[in-house]
């Protein structure tokens, strides 16, 4: 019975999602993010008002990467958006945490750097895990 037991608590341990920040966190972190990034919804609802420097992050977790048409975007991250790579919690927050060693990492290219050159040094997982939920 207790074997039964630890092994359903394993179980279920394994089927949580690993990843998890804090969504209120994530929008006080998210002030940091505003001086080139908004968030506008598809209906033109500005939930977060910011910058244009960096694309629209409405909806941003789900979506492929560097797949904003309105965006130009840098030679690096345009090429691992060619691979078909698409965004979730946790590439998000490791992108904010050092944008030019994630895309060194991802695309197996030292030679790779990110336009974006503000690293977020804690609080990427809470910003990630802000960005899904305003887009729910």
């Amino acid at each position: 019975m207790t074997k039964l037991i630890v092994l359903a608590f394993a179980a279920s341990a394994l089927a949580a999602p690993a990843f998890a920040g804090d969504p209120a966190a994530g929008e006080a972190a998210f002030k940091k993010c505003k001086a080139c990034h908004s968030v506008i919804s598809s209906d033109g609802t500005e939930i977060q008002k910011g910058g244009r420097t960096g694309p629209n992050l409405y909806g941003v977790i789900g979506r492929g990467v560097a797949s904003d048409p309105d965006f130009s975007y840098g030679a690096s991250l345009a090429a691992l958006g060619a691979t078909g790579a698409v965004w979730d919690e946790a590439s998000i927050a490791a992108y904010v945490a050092d944008p030019t060693a994630y895309l060194k990492s991802a695309l197996g290219d030292d030679a790779a750097k990110s336009k974006m050159s503000f690293k977020l040094a804690a609080g990427g997982e809470d910003v990630a895990a802000y960005l899904a939920s305003v887009a729910q």
